[in-house]
């Protein structure tokens, strides 16, 4: 079998419902607001085609899998693994192109093992070693008590908040209103403008409230200052969702910085090196929690193969409310029920691109500037600036736990 062609799909799609840092009432900052999602079509000479989905900037990226284009075809889309060190060699000249070079790689190597599924009649997970379980634990997003509660009525168990936007208020909040039983996950988003001082006074805060873990609580490009914090706090810390690949989550996962490793399923260079990264962390006692936030549908599936045969699995994020069209991309959606997805059992993703519905969503924007005034992010009246790194005010508010509770 050879590889005859590879199809680009780029589409806009529409913002979540909420997230758990942009909800209006709490303020908050998120580029979920403008999303591209691009998926690829390798077509071989066996009429199989697979399916991937690429992230990491899909409207830069779609150039890249274009270009790898001349590399792949005529190669047999069975052998992963040398494809997949083909595609890293032929992008090596280029410098460290970071998650634009493995969003691509991810996409397309996410669609050699769609295709070798289809083609040996099993489901990618059994590829992947077998099942390790039969369900995956997803989460959801929630900025207010009355979001929280409607998805524990459908049965969630975990739920994130968080933002830059009064963290510790909205943790605070729904912790005292849904009680101990539910799972809190805490993303602080990565802040430049949380320095280690303020990350691990923001992270004391809040280990009494007892978060699953808390996400990035300071910039990804600050790896070294993670262990200033961790060494501060003793919540769980998660990271690695903007970072590409095994050796750029290897610092992260090495120097035990994180109890959680996060891993974005369309930018970490596929299933390939996701299964890397995941044994590494295994290795560490380091649990696996895919990054799903902005990706589309095909990259969702991807994950919960994944997710289904590592040890290490603790959890998938999940929109339990995304845009509406996001269930009309595939030609069958994932269901959740009571807080699990059931592993599919199709033979390779199992799942087919409704394509007349992504090319009627032509991509339109994929670059905005998420700040807005009174979003808590930036100091009052500074917004228009928009700088990468600004120093916390207003320390004595951003650091109470009674700030609007009664």
């Amino acid at each position: 079998m050879k590889i005859t062609k590879i199809q680009t799909l780029l589409m806009q799609a529409g913002a979540p419902a909420e997230t758990a840092w942009s909800a209006a009432s709490q303020g908050g900052m998120s580029t979920a607001g403008s999303r591209n999602w691009l998926f690829v079509k390798v077509h071989t000479d066996a009429g199989i085609t697979g399916i991937g989905e690429c992230s990491g900037w899909p409207k830069v990226v779609e150039t890249a899998v274009r270009d790898l284009e001349r590399i792949l075809v005529g190669e047999d889309p069975t052998h992963i693994e040398r494809l997949w060190q083909r595609m890293r060699v032929a992008m090596m000249g280029h410098g460290e192109t970071g998650v634009v070079g493995y969003g691509a790689m991810a996409g397309l190597d996410m669609a050699f093992w769609d295709i070798k599924g289809k083609a040996l009649g099993t489901p990618v997970w059994n590829l992947l070693g077998g099942k390790v379980r039969d369900t995956i634990r997803v989460y959801s997003h929630a900025s207010s008590v009355e979001r929280a509660q409607a998805l524990v009525a459908k049965g969630y168990t975990a739920i994130k908040t968080g933002g830059v936007a009064n963290p510790l208020e909205k943790l605070a909040t729904l912790r005292s209103a849904l009680g101990a039983d539910i799972d809190f996950l805490v993303d602080l988003h990565g802040p430049p403008w949380l320095q280690a001082a303020d990350a691990i006074a923001l992270c004391r805060e809040m280990e009494q409230f007892r978060p699953l873990f808390v996400e990035e609580p300071v910039a990804p490009d600050n790896v070294e200052v993670f262990r200033r914090v961790r060494d501060k706090t003793s919540v769980p810390l998660a990271g690695g969702e903007r970072l590409a690949g095994l050796w750029a989550q290897r610092p992260l996962i090495e120097g035990n910085l994180v109890d959680v490793i996060q891993p974005d399923t369309g930018r970490s260079g596929g299933l390939t090196q996701m299964r890397k990264i995941a044994a590494l962390a295994e290795a560490h006692f380091i649990t696996v929690a895919p990054h799903a936030g902005t990706l589309g549908p095909v990259a969702e599936v991807a994950a919960v193969h994944f997710l289904a045969s590592i040890p290490n699995a603790l959890i998938l994020e999940r929109f339990e409310e995304d845009w509406e069209g996001k269930h009309q991309v595939l030609s069958s959606s994932l269901r959740c029920v009571n807080g699990f997805i059931h592993v599919p059992n199709l033979p390779g993703l199992g799942i087919e691109l409704n394509e007349d519905f992504i090319m009627s969503h032509p991509s339109v924007c994929n670059v905005r500037l998420p700040i807005s005034r009174g979003s808590g992010a930036y100091a009052p009246g500074t917004e228009v600036e928009s700088v990468y790194y600004q120093a916390r005010f207003q320390r004595k508010n951003y650091f109470s736990v009674n700030r609007g509770l009664k």
